[in-house]
């Protein structure tokens, strides 16, 4: 078996996670995911798969959900046996991965000092200036679709592994930031940004194709580094393979706090308009999935914003297959639909199983449209109506803490209304409501972030060092990177645990969640309350002493101390307020341990059809 000439490597949010004492709080509620961040991007898949049409060999190793899976695996011994021909790529989409994915970057330069290190996403193109004066970054791709530039740099690495590139080899490369060799006489290194000019507007090629990363997969005899999540519920994700499926690059809509909005992407990706997938194409997507898994489809972007006629395209083509798949399918919406009534009919007609979830963020309509949603209460409970109506099978609603003109009455206030529509629509237990803090950062790049003063909001870090330093902060109180004009950083905090407290009651109340789940949740939130008093307490010491060693003696207190929460912290590293089970979608249960075998199937079948 040869080597890969490219190898994806998706490192946790925090590196040394398993050794450190952190109070995440429920910064990953809302996701699959623990606050690891184990889930790599959807990019992944589709940069593997344009790569290996054109002949480079890729290899995916998510170190994250390796060391969230087993404590004795070593991810610093896996990374040393590694041996890419070309490059290690390392992906820092999230910035929550600001620690994480440049320690696993000195890691590869530790052991592979000749071997380039490629960095890539939407954190990696907003820092690009910082990030690339990192001794251990060699490439920065920006932008949102680097198929391509990834394509032409890696051909560029491996036709000069063994002789020194020309700086012109690399100037031709579009988003492509780099740096030219050291000026032996200064010792400075020149860093060199080439035009953001790769920015597809159409989305037509190298998406919703798994069968390449299972192909992979078989290749290099590695599942377990494929998995995107590691599972912490009742099952894991081999068992429950949810499949997405993008429709779009990009956004219609302008969210102030949202870092893929409209202006956003235009400000660090040069992304003026989406780029949409076409509509037979998502739906051909979604049917060839249904051959290979009973699983549950995930469809990323609101199929509306290109408009009433391509969702009805994609709603048509499925309704001419409808009979011959079962799979629970996930609809966005990201405001409500103005014809609830004909558009839920079309959605049943053209799908058995159907879901939908929506993010009013709040029950207050000044609050809404102040973060640039402008739909109304008795919108969201006409499209609550007639989607369960309908037949849908579950309604998920997002709600959120930390935004424009919000106090916890506020919020508070929410968490009520959440309780009169699972009374009024939740008929089994189909309308459920979450609450999130916005956490633990504000993206850079969105409107909030760019104008806070506008927007009621003050940033605390702009840096990228400073969100390094961020993710070890012993609880996600102090890595919180805003406060608002009606909310600090502590309020912020506490009001969630409160807002959680409610919400977990008024769940057991309209019988969403059982005796025995109410009880876990409520007393993770009140261990929670507890542990955030007493590293707020570990924070405040002070005592001015050295430790023999030569070392601060207090640090060295403050650290004896947290290691001795550790115990308790590791308990609420999968959720806290929300379970991950709240976040599932029914699936056909008997069927789902051959998913990963059906795809495994496939990706053989699809290997020897096309001649290995």
């Amino acid at each position: 078996m040869s080597n890969p000439d490219l190898i994806l490597l998706h490192a946790p949010a925090v590196y040394d996670f398993r050794k450190r004492a952190i109070l995440y709080g429920p910064i990953a509620d809302g996701v699959p995911s623990t606050p690891v961040f184990e889930m790599y991007p959807l990019g992944f898949f589709s940069l593997l798969e344009h790569l290996e049409r054109n002949g480079v060999r890729v290899r995916i190793v998510n170190l994250a959900a390796r060391m969230l899976g087993s404590e004795e695996f070593d991810a610093e011994k896996m990374v040393r046996r590694l041996k890419p021909r070309g490059a290690f790529g390392i992906d820092f989409h999230w910035l929550p991965h600001a620690q994480g994915s440049l320690e696993v970057a000195k890691i590869c330069k530790r052991y592979h000092r000749s071997t380039p290190v490629i960095f890539g996403g939407f954190s990696a193109s907003y820092f690009y200036e910082e990030l690339i004066r990192c001794p251990e970054v060699d490439f920065i791709l920006r932008g949102d679709s680097t198929e391509e530039p990834l394509l032409q740099l890696m051909k560029t690495l491996l036709q000069v592994r063994r002789r020194r590139p020309h700086d012109f080899e690399f100037a031709k490369i579009p988003n492509l930031v780099w740096k030219e060799e050291k000026d032996e006489s200064s010792g400075e290194v020149k860093v060199r940004v080439n035009p953001l000019t790769h920015v597809p507007a159409r989305l037509n090629k190298s998406v919703n194709n798994y069968f390449p990363v299972f192909k992979s997969a078989l290749k290099y005899r590695d599942l377990k580094s494929l998995i995107p999540f590691h599972g912490w519920s009742s099952h894991e994700w081999l068992d429950y393979p949810i499949t997405p499926v993008l429709t779009c690059r990009g956004c219609v809509h302008n969210c102030v706090f949202c870092g893929g909005s409209r202006n956003a992407l235009a400000g660090y990706c040069n992304r003026r308009k989406p780029a949409f997938r076409d509509p037979e194409l998502v739906a051909a997507d979604i049917l060839r999935t249904t051959n290979y898994t009973r699983a549950p489809i995930f469809v990323i972007g609101d199929l509306r914003q290109a408009g009433e006629k391509y969702a009805r395209t994609v709603l048509e083509r499925l309704k001419k297959k409808r009979a011959n798949f079962e799979n629970q399918l996930v609809f966005e919406l990201f405001d409500t639909v103005p014809n609830p009534r004909e558009y839920f009919e079309l959605v049943a007609e053209s799908v058995k199983n159907f879901n939908f979830e929506i993010s009013p963020d709040s029950h207050d309509e000044k609050i809404r449209a102040a973060v640039g949603k402008r739909y109304k209460n008795r919108e969201i409970e006409e499209n609550l109506k007639w989607a369960l109506q309908a037949g849908c099978k579950k309604f998920d609603l997002f709600f959120m803490i930390g935004l424009p003109f919000q106090t916890c009455e506020s919020v508070m206030q929410t968490i009520e209304w959440c309780g009169r529509l699972m009374k009024k629509y939740g008929s089994g237990k189909r309308v459920v409501p979450f609450i999130l803090a916005y956490s633990p950062f504000l993206d850079p790049g969105c409107v909030a972030y760019e104008n806070p003063a506008k927007f009621g909001y003050k940033i605390l870090f702009k840096s990228l060092e400073q969100y390094r330093a961020a993710m070890l902060s012993p609880s996600w109180k102090y890595a919180l990177n805003y406060e608002t004009e009606w909310l600090t950083r502590g309020e912020i905090v506490d009001c969630t645990y409160k807002a959680g407290l409610r919400l977990n009651e008024l769940k057991a109340e309209c019988g969403l969640v059982d005796r025995a789940s109410f009880e876990v949740t409520a007393e993770k939130i009140r261990l929670a309350v507890e542990l955030t008093s007493e590293i707020d307490e570990i924070k405040k010491l002070n005592d001015g002493t050295d430790a023999t060693d030569g070392t601060d003696g207090t640090a060295q207190t403050q650290h004896q101390k947290m290691m001795r929460l550790k115990p308790k912290l590791d308990l609420l590293l999968n959720s806290v307020i929300n379970e991950k089970e709240g976040l599932e979608w029914p699936a056909a249960r008997r069927s789902l341990s051959l998913s990963v075998l059906r795809l495994l199937k496939a990706a053989v079948t699809e290997h020897f059809k096309r001649g290995g």
